[in-house]
């Protein structure tokens, strides 16, 4: 089986910073993309940053310039730094590993993890 574990969420003021990492085990051999969704009360899950095995970027316009997004490939990790926090980034930040290649199991499409959630306050 394939595990997606988040950490590094937590409370943080207006214009400070935190950092989250998602790592995937179990198996893998590859990980096509992986990336961070975030889902505010009420509101639909939405990407904030994904990034390719060979290091292509993808940002949703609220956050770029202020968040990046970054990846350990020999680790099955991804992190994203997050600056300049605002109270709507508040939210559940979700990591997604997409295309995953194991090695019992084979090709999978995708796996979430459980979340971790991040709190701005003004």
């Amino acid at each position: 089986q394939v595990q997606v574990v988040e950490s590094g969420g937590g409370l943080v003021q207006a214009g400070g910073s935190l950092r989250l990492s998602c790592a995937a085990s179990g198996s893998i051999l590859s990980i096509n993309a992986m990336g961070w969704y975030r889902q505010a009360p009420g509101k639909q899950r939405e990407l904030v940053a994904a990034i390719t095995s060979s290091g292509l970027r993808n940002y949703a316009d609220s956050v770029k310039g202020r968040f990046t997004i970054s990846r350990d490939n020999a680790k099955n990790t991804v992190y994203l730094q997050m600056n300049s926090l605002k109270p709507e980034d508040t939210a559940v930040y979700y990591c997604k590993a997409d295309g995953v290649f194991h090695a019992g199991l084979g090709y999978i499409n995708y796996y979430w993890g459980q979340g971790t959630q991040v709190t701005v306050s003004s």
